[in-house]
């Protein structure tokens, strides 16, 4: 007999129920929940069907229920709710499924250690960072800009098509100097990779330094007159063209996103407003709607709206209006006549967040896979 007096209950418990249980032990502990995903729930990261239950600081039980059906090899993963908080093994690197046929009885797992916010990464995994010019030519605005490529990592020995995402802010996503710290992209993609979640390109485009504010507003706010509308139009009509004849993308509108935080995220709100038929997913983090609390939701003239992903985050320490403003926006959206079963919105709250490029790092692979490679809605 076991010497653990919790084992000893288990296994009198299966003499009655012969189902099978899972004891998890593991070595780093805290209090996030742990969860069982696996190919009998899609894969899904926070199911709560498969929440174990914690016995104690480092111990962890789950048991199976009688109606339960047992693929031929049940294939499983331990997490903390998300993929950037799946088990790692003691020196941080991936693990490989679990696998078991036992469908009852005891079975003993053990996890060493959990990443965290998606790290740490392997190098060989990293993007190909690709300066696509210097001085890229915005004729809309008279003014040149540095654009970036992130290629997949295997971009050169492959001959695939990848979907891609615009993302303004570029000094921001992946510069180990930015001022304010980065959003680590490269980093994230590199772990996305290494689990398979997806690959894709992502066009970065830096900002106008001082006349940021000005460039990313769109019309006459509180901000006064913007040149949102101009910018908008080189991403579309310049800088979407000579990436879909330079690169291999998926060029149709639902493999297109464009995204942003803070005035980014606005600008690109407005983007996919405007130009539907050209973005198909929207990655709007902390967006600056208090520039236009009212967005003109007019400007979606669309005979027949068209399938489109929205993913917007909020947090709760970025201001005393940021959450009702994205969740007022949100509401006014789905209101729209037709809008309701077109427009898929999964609306992310850190009621803890603050307004930094920290919190969006970990938002970042989130919108990705569920934008680009979820088929769940929510």
């Amino acid at each position: 007999m076991d010497e653990n007096p919790f084992n000893e209950v288990l296994i009198i418990k299966e003499i009655i129920e012969p189902q099978l249980n899972i004891i998890l032990t593991t070595d780093e502990d805290d209090d996030r929940p742990v969860f069982i995903s696996g190919n009998f729930n899609n894969w899904v990261t926070q199911d709560n069907n498969f929440l174990m239950e914690k016995v104690e600081s480092g111990l962890y039980h789950f048991k199976f229920n009688s109606g339960f059906k047992f693929p031929k090899e049940l294939l499983y993963k331990f997490t903390r709710g998300d993929w950037s908080e799946v088990e790692i093994d003691k020196f941080g690197n991936r693990t490989e499924n679990r696998s078991t046929n036992q469908k009852n009885g005891i079975k003993k797992e053990h996890v060493a250690k959990w990443r965290k916010n998606w790290l740490p990464f392997k190098p060989n995994f990293l993007p190909i960072v690709k300066l696509i010019s210097e001085e890229f030519e915005i004729p809309q605005l008279n003014k040149t800009r540095r654009v970036w490529a992130l290629l997949p990592h295997d971009y050169e020995s492959s001959t695939e098509n990848y979907p891609v995402l615009y993302l303004q802010d570029a000094q921001n996503l992946f510069n180990e100097n930015a001022k304010y710290g980065n959003w680590e992209i490269d980093k994230k993609l590199a772990v996305m990779a290494e689990y398979n979640i997806g690959k894709i390109i992502i066009i970065a485009v830096e900002h106008a330094e001082k006349d940021r504010v000005k460039e990313y507003n769109v019309g006459n706010t509180v901000l006064g007159n913007g040149q949102g509308k101009k910018y908008i139009r080189f991403l579309t009509d310049t800088l979407k063209p000579f990436v879909d004849e330079n690169f291999r993308t998926k060029s149709e509108r639902e493999f297109t996103g464009i995204g942003g935080s803070s005035m980014g995220g606005l600008v690109s709100i407005f983007s996919g407003i405007m130009y539907p038929e050209v973005f198909g997913k929207l990655m709007i983090f902390s967006p600056s709607l208090w520039v236009v609390p009212k967005v003109k939701l007019s400007l979606l003239d669309m005979d027949e709206p068209q399938e489109t992903r929205i993913y917007l985050y909020a947090g709760g320490n970025e201001s005393e209006t940021m959450i009702d403003h994205v969740k007022n926006f949100k509401k006014r959206l789905l209101k729209k006549e037709g809008f309701d079963d077109k427009m898929k919105i999964k609306l992310s709250i850190n009621i803890n967040g603050k307004h930094n490029e920290i919190y969006w790092s970990d938002e970042f692979p989130k919108a990705i896979e569920w934008l680009f490679f979820s088929t769940k809605d929510n």
